[in-house]
């Protein structure tokens, strides 16, 4: 690490913490030619892989613009979309992953989109599954439905 002020091309780490719940880690550091002391931020950076092979940094913003075309008309909140990708995010972040196949991050949506909205949750597991026929869309619904009668038969804690 380069002295910001001397440009010294060493420097030695004098404290680390922790910071924004264990997502980046606060370094103190002081240089050992001009005694000044600086501090940096280092900060797991989720990249997304896609098909082609080009990798990309992870956006919210485009998860909530894919989303957002799932929910048009439907009444959905910005507020929810922002908590959905978040939500998204976190979940890569906890696996501890640097690099996503583009693939999972469309797996990783499709649960809380099913909590936020089912119709939401159909148009966008139609286009990202492929549903190719009318049977398709059927198998999905009839597993909806089926998670529906299961989470109103379970007994509340």
């Amino acid at each position: 690490m380069n002295c910001p002020f001397c440009r010294h091309p060493d420097s030695r780490v004098v404290d680390s913490r922790t910071a924004d719940d264990g997502a980046a880690i606060r370094r103190r550091r002081q240089c050992p030619a001009c005694d000044r002391r600086f501090t940096t931020v280092e900060q797991l950076t989720l990249a997304v892989v896609k098909r082609s092979g080009v990798t990309e940094p992870f956006s919210r913003d485009k998860v909530v613009s894919g989303v957002r075309k799932a929910c048009q008309g439907r009444g959905v909140e910005d507020d929810a979309l922002a908590r959905l990708a978040q939500r998204v995010e976190e979940h890569f972040r906890a696996a501890g992953c640097a690099e996503i196949p583009s693939h999972e991050v469309g797996l990783a949506i499709l649960e809380p989109l099913r909590e936020l909205d089912e119709v939401a949750y159909l148009r966008f597991a139609s286009v990202y599954r492929s549903f190719d026929t009318l049977a398709d869309f059927e198998q999905e619904i009839a597993a909806l439905r089926g998670d529906r009668h299961r989470r109103v038969a379970e007994p509340s804690t």
